[in-house]
């Protein structure tokens, strides 16, 4: 498939929300130390960031079909702007958390916004597509984020972080005063945000799909909440942690690039999910007998290969029932999602174990993607 300046667009602001949790996961050790805080606390920052993304999914999604999605973007990169100034005058870790909290509100915008500018622009096996080149382009920004986040941390401490999260956003905004092009239906009807949440959670097909979003996104970003203090343990520094995102990278990247093969070969997204769940559980399971050394890097590439052949998948077919109010299920369907993720996070921080955090993930796609396949 051709890359055209909106899909290059869309890539870029799909990296963004991903750059900004893994900018911070380099960042943790440091902001600890700076509040005086544990790693549980310390690792609350992304559980917290994926809460509040999950309130600015369902305000932004909702918004966008009330007001078009070009002047919804620009507030919501507007919003991040400012929270991130927040960020860098806070003296106390609850301020920081809260700064977090409003930065990750306005970061929602570029997931749920630019899937639904995508959805407007493409349909049917040519949307799975353009997931798929999306999820090969974004295989990237794990290891731009952690590499950078851990560059800047370095040199400059969670400061840094937080400036170079700023000058990114400036960037994006004036990318999309220049190039986001408004594509909202003229004729789209007005639909009921309540009638819209209760048709989805009836759709038991919405609901595997959140399961199986939220166990591969949970099994990636558990890498990024604990896998810090591992290399703390064994010795290693936020720089070699940072080179670890370019073999996560190498991983994810594989895996949709896989993913974009086989479907051109004839296969189907459920048989490929379920692929993908069992190369996850296999993988947990290798990196659950090596999580004592720095060689459970190796296994969890299988995790996150596994990510990416899923998850162009699943988001490609979610919603294709829901045409007719693309931007409000886009954000129900976000809202539970991202809710679900943050809950799981809120678990592995607490946990503080890696490998039984990926098993159970694992296992539970293997269970969701299971008795679709069979059915099919």
């Amino acid at each position: 498939m051709k890359l055209n300046p909106l899909l290059v667009l869309a890539v870029a602001l799909l990296m963004f929300p991903q750059l900004a949790q893994t900018l911070y996961s380099p960042a943790l050790g440091d902001i600890g130390q700076a509040f005086a805080v544990g790693p549980e606390r310390a690792g609350q920052t992304l559980s917290v960031y994926f809460l509040a993304f999950a309130v600015g999914v369902v305000v932004w999604g909702r918004a966008c079909d009330h007001l078009g999605r070009r002047p919804v973007m620009l507030a919501g990169l507007t919003i991040y702007a400012l929270a991130s100034l927040l960020a860098l005058s806070v003296s106390t870790f609850s301020a920081l958390l809260v700064a977090q909290g409003v930065a990750a509100f306005g970061a929602a915008v570029a997931s749920v916004v630019t899937q639904t500018v995508l959805r407007d622009r493409f349909h049917g096996p040519e949307l799975a597509q353009v997931f798929s080149v999306v999820g090969i382009a974004m295989a990237a920004s794990p290891a731009i984020g952690l590499f950078s986040g851990a560059a800047l941390v370095q040199s400059f401490g969670y400061r840094g972080m937080l400036c170079g999260l700023l000058a990114l956003v400036l960037v994006l905004m004036g990318w999309c005063v220049w190039a986001l092009p408004e594509t909202r239906p003229a004729s789209l009807p007005t639909t009921s945000l309540y009638k819209t949440v209760g048709l989805m959670l009836r759709d038991a097909g919405i609901g595997r799909s959140i399961g199986l979003v939220a166990a591969f996104n949970i099994a990636l970003f558990a890498y990024y909440s604990v896998a810090p203090f591992i290399f703390e343990q064994q010795g290693l520094s936020s720089v070699e942690f940072g080179y670890s995102g370019v073999l996560l990278a190498m991983g994810s990247g594989l895996g949709a690039w896989l993913n974009k093969v086989l479907l051109k070969r004839g296969m189907n997204g459920d048989q490929l999910v379920l692929i993908a769940a069992g190369i996850a559980v296999a993988g947990s399971l290798l990196v659950l007998a090596l999580q004592h050394t720095w060689l459970f890097v190796i296994p969890m590439l299988l995790v996150v290969l596994a990510f990416g052949m899923a998850i162009p998948n699943v988001l490609g077919a979610a919603l294709m029932a829901y045409r007719d109010r693309l931007g409000t299920a886009a954000a129900v369907f976000g809202l539970l999602y991202y809710l679900a993720i943050g809950a799981g996070l809120t678990l592995v921080a607490w946990v503080q174990d890696l490998g039984w955090s990926l098993l159970v993930c694992g296992l539970a796609a293997l269970c969701l993607a299971t008795p679709r396949v069979f059915r099919s």
